[in-house]
């Protein structure tokens, strides 16, 4: 059956409700929904009808692709500054027994160890301490730059900026110009949690506001910049919320046109100060993803993180919106593992990432940051790959 049939027969359904149908036929003709009509979704959306209206639209846009990157993660360190309540990755000063702190050399030495290696990226975030300013960033990605030019160096979020542009007292278009011109390719969406501000001030006081976070993103695209999205879900949050937080950036996008990618983040409890908040399920999980789909309509992408949903969760989300699950990670990041996430040493080879995607009717496509195809695998035949030579992050006991 054709991907609009399914969209037909939805409509056809004498059982779903005139709102609901409504919905469904503003789907079909391309037409923008509403706030109201985003929590509706949440609120009276069951799943298979959430799933028709998201693939639809996937399918539209992206047909069978799914893209992946090969990339790897550098994480100067967990200690921070800031006290955020759902984070189980950072640790304060006064627990810096539990936590590492690298040098420019030795991220130096981290992009090095993939040298003759076909990765594309290197993505860049982690605590914000004061000896990480604008100097030592500036710095950072110029030798990565002069090192390995083709790599996409993509780091920071508005968070890290807001913090290091204060301290060197300069405003944000300043600072993001000086980013860029040190080497800075693209900024990636974490920091934004929820926006609304009740909710942020309870999550994650302190930090940079929705409105200072998405001037930074505005700042970037005025410079011709690419960056990312994110959400926090399936905390103390109210489906309002979540539709207010796309609508803010939906409104970003319609004025810079700058983003690319939107990626739901499910909130993790392990060993953080909201363990007592249950987690979500994954029919929750995978509603959420369509929801977002449907909404964020000038949104070329939506991406769902492997490493943190799991493998099996992620192949579902193709069906639900998703046309992008990141990258092979090579193990390089201990975000989602310390939070919680299924996989506690994330890291696939790319014929795994590949036959993840074909086990599920997709076409696997290797991206570059910026969506350029870099191989379509769909009838690519692997010979004997070698293991990736992980570079090994320190452990938190």
């Amino acid at each position: 059956m054709q991907n609009s049939d399914n969209l037909q027969v939805l409509l056809q359904d004498p059982n779903l409700s005139a709102d609901l149908k409504h919905i469904a036929q503003k789907v079909l003709n391309k037409q923008r929904i509403t706030f109201d009509e985003g929590v509706l979704l949440y609120e009276q959306g069951e799943l298979g009808y959430l799933g028709t209206l998201a693939n639809y639209i996937r399918e539209e846009r992206h047909g069978d692709k799914t893209y992946f990157n090969r990339n790897f993660h550098i994480e100067p360190t967990n200690l921070c500054v800031y006290d955020c309540k759902f984070c189980s990755y950072s640790r304060l000063l006064k627990q810096k027994s539990e936590g590492w702190e690298y040098t420019m050399d030795e991220m130096f030495n981290m992009v090095t160890k993939y040298d003759g290696e076909p990765v594309t990226e290197v993505h860049i975030v982690g605590g914000v301490l004061p000896q990480y300013d604008v100097p030592f960033y500036q710095e950072l990605f110029a030798r990565i730059r002069a090192h390995r030019p083709e790599l996409h160096i993509k780091a920071l979020t508005p968070v890290e900026y807001h913090y290091i542009f204060k301290k060197a007292k300069i405003d944000y278009a300043t600072g993001m110009r000086l980013m860029q011109e040190a080497g800075l390719d693209s900024i990636p969406g974490g920091g934004a949690e929820i926006f609304d501000p009740e909710i942020r001030d309870q999550i994650s006081k302190d930090k940079c506001t929705a409105d200072q976070w998405l001037a930074i993103h505005e700042e970037w695209h005025k410079l011709g910049g690419r960056s990312n999205a994110t959400m926090l879900y399936g905390h103390i949050e109210e489906y309002k919320h979540r539709v207010d937080h796309m609508e803010r950036l939906r409104r970003l996008q319609d004025k810079t046109g700058g983003f690319q990618t939107f990626i739901p983040l499910k909130f993790r409890n392990k060993d953080n100060q909201m363990s007592h908040v249950p987690e979500v399920s994954v029919i929750e999980d995978l509603r959420n993803y369509a929801v977002a789909r449907i909404y964020l309509d000038n949104f070329d992408h939506i991406k769902a993180y492997w490493a943190m949903i799991s493998r099996n969760t992620a192949q579902l989300s193709l069906n639900f919106g998703v046309d992008d699950i990141d990258g092979t990670l090579d193990d390089t990041t201990k975000i989602y593992s310390m939070a919680g996430a299924e996989e506690q040493h994330p890291g696939m080879s790319t014929k795994q990432v590949v036959e993840l995607i074909k086990h599920v009717g997709r076409q696997p496509i290797e991206r570059d940051t910026l969506y350029n195809v870099v191989t379509d695998y769909t009838n690519f035949v692997f010979g004997d790959e070698p293991k990736p030579q992980y570079y090994k992050l320190p452990v938190i006991n």
